[in-house]
């Protein structure tokens, strides 16, 4: 194996299938403790929602759905017991997570006023954003450069990124974990040719999503499900009658035979012509 396949297998493999079979298996159990804890609200028992939400909380790991699906139930139960600071701390860490988040109007207006306060408060403070970006010449053959930046993060709740990637068309994304930098600074991954052996071109599949520090998902740049295309250009081999050398043989011939009709016209004629005089009878 090439030092430098077995360097990028090395990279990409510690987040390869097995991982995240087990983390769908863990999410599957964190999704139903959320429609426990739904279920609850239902029937109007705040204190028993409230349990199972805190006790979710640390698990850690949730996806970005549900991640902010444990906070708007949280922040509707709270509301439910007439708890304004909890309430609040739960709307906002709702917002921070998905700015655009409405609930439903059918709710108790002492949930859905406390809402609307939070909503007015986390309008004063920019959205949390990342930016991610890559060079416009990329070929199906070579390595992808693909640059992350923080650009907002008001809540400073983002500490590892999660760049996942794969070649339209296949099954299943390979990932990439890092330290997500400062606000201003950027983190380049370098991803392996998408390629190698196509003969066309192609699109690779991208998204990321940001981590706090306890590997809930808090910003998806992109997802799984609509990731962010990357338009990959093929060059074709040139044929053989397209090579410069074989154009710089075929130009000197001409030449030289151009050259020398050129000498054969414009040569000056000699002072005797030949031919043959005789007198007919």
């Amino acid at each position: 194996m090439r030092p430098l396949l077995a360097a990028w297998i090395a990279l990409f493999a510690p987040l390869g299938a097995g991982a995240e079979e087990a983390s769908v298996v863990e999410r599957s159990d964190q999704s139903k403790l959320l429609d426990d804890a739904q279920a609850a609200l239902s029937d109007f028992d705040a204190d028993r929602a409230i349990k199972i939400l805190e006790k979710a909380k640390e698990s850690g790991s949730w996806s970005w759905s549900d991640h902010a699906r444990l906070y708007e139930q949280l922040g509707i139960a709270y509301a439910y017991l007439e708890q304004p600071e909890p309430t609040a701390t739960a709307f906002d860490m709702l917002l921070a997570i998905d700015p655009a988040r409405a609930i439903s109007y059918t709710l108790s207006p002492k949930v859905t006023f406390l809402f609307e306060k939070a909503r007015k408060q986390a309008l004063l403070r920019p959205p949390a954003t990342l930016q991610v970006t890559w060079r416009a010449d990329l070929r199906v053959a070579e390595e992808v450069p693909v640059e992350v930046e923080v650009v907002e993060d008001p809540r400073d709740l983002m500490r590892q990124g999660v760049l996942g990637f794969r070649l339209k068309g296949s099954p299943a994304y390979e990932t990439v974990r890092f330290d997500l930098p400062p606000k201003g600074q950027r983190y380049t991954a370098v991803l392996p040719p998408p390629a190698p052996a196509s003969q066309r071109r192609e699109e690779l599949e991208l998204y990321v999503a940001a981590l706090d520090s306890s590997g809930n998902e808090v910003l998806l740049w992109g997802s799984p499900n609509r990731p962010r295309d990357v338009a990959l250009d093929y060059d074709a081999p040139t044929p053989w009658y397209g090579k410069w050398w074989v154009w710089t043989i075929a130009g000197a011939a001409v030449a030289a035979g151009a050259t020398a009709a050129a000498v054969a016209v414009t040569r000056e004629p000699g002072p005797t012509v030949p031919g043959t005089f005789g007198v007919a009878p």
